[in-house]
């Protein structure tokens, strides 16, 4: 079984890409992190994982739903792991969940999509974007066909620097940066909502009309980028930037 979490569609294009070449079932995770629901999923065949790169990590939200769900059938499990540019040392990170879900590891993919974490960087532009998705659509038969062939995914290796970057530097960006008191919503907002329906967490609310936001954010950009009226920002990191939602899935 397929099992993704997204926020502007990445992984859930890698996911559904997936489970399309393995004729298998592919599940959105976010109703059941939502309602803290850890209730049993089954599967016979392996189960893969296809998540954003959040500071170097699976996202802390998606960690937390492994570890207290039961996965029965399968032992064997495979990370998808989207991002801009690097997710240093998860792989480690990874094996560590499979440890102790009692699962065989069987390798992290990195799969390089659109940059869409504008509170922090440059989002990729249209041109860029065309590229990157003809990039990742070839990693994605390469990574499909080994998971379908029960083969092991390889090594990423990218440098010393990772252990850093998947360490300390997570747990730092977890426990100071993790926030969402710099969103905001300017007078382009035209009450639709969609931020709240879009949210994975359940995190927005519409309060008079407008977006609050509950303090229970985990920076996956789906409020700012699904705002059709481009009225969410935060701060001023996001001004004048691209909005980015994958919405592509060739079968």
């Amino acid at each position: 079984m397929v099992l993704y979490f997204t926020g502007t569609g990445n992984s859930e294009y890698c996911a559904r890409f997936i489970a399309d070449r393995l004729s298998d079932e592919c599940f959105d995770l976010a109703e059941r992190i939502k309602k803290k629901d850890f209730s049993p999923l089954e599967s016979e065949k392996p189960w893969v994982i296809c998540v954003p790169t959040y500071a170097w990590r699976i996202p802390r939200v998606v960690t937390e739903f492994l570890l207290n769900t039961k996965l029965a059938g399968s032992r064997q499990m495979y990370f998808v792991m989207t991002c801009g540019g690097q997710i240093g040392k998860a792989e480690k990170y990874n094996l560590d969940i499979c440890n102790r879900a009692d699962k065989s590891y069987c390798g992290t993919a990195k799969i390089k999509m659109p940059e869409n974490y504008l509170a922090m960087f440059e989002v990729t532009t249209a041109e860029e974007e065309e590229l990157l998705m003809k990039e990742a659509y070839i990693s994605l038969e390469t990574v499909s066909g080994l998971i379908k062939n029960g083969e092991r995914l390889p090594e990423v290796r990218e440098g010393a620097i990772g252990n850093l970057l998947s360490g300390v530097v997570n747990d730092m960006f977890n426990k100071y940066y993790l926030r969402d008191d710099k969103f905001l919503v300017t007078d382009r907002c035209i009450s639709c909502g969609l931020c709240e329906k879009k949210c994975p967490l359940g995190n927005v609310e519409i309060s008079g009309g407008r977006p609050v936001w509950k303090g229970d954010c985990t920076h996956c950009m789906a409020c700012i980028c699904n705002c059709p009226a481009e009225a969410i920002e935060y701060g001023k990191k996001s001004v004048g930037k691209r909005r980015y939602l994958c919405r592509s899935f060739e079968g």
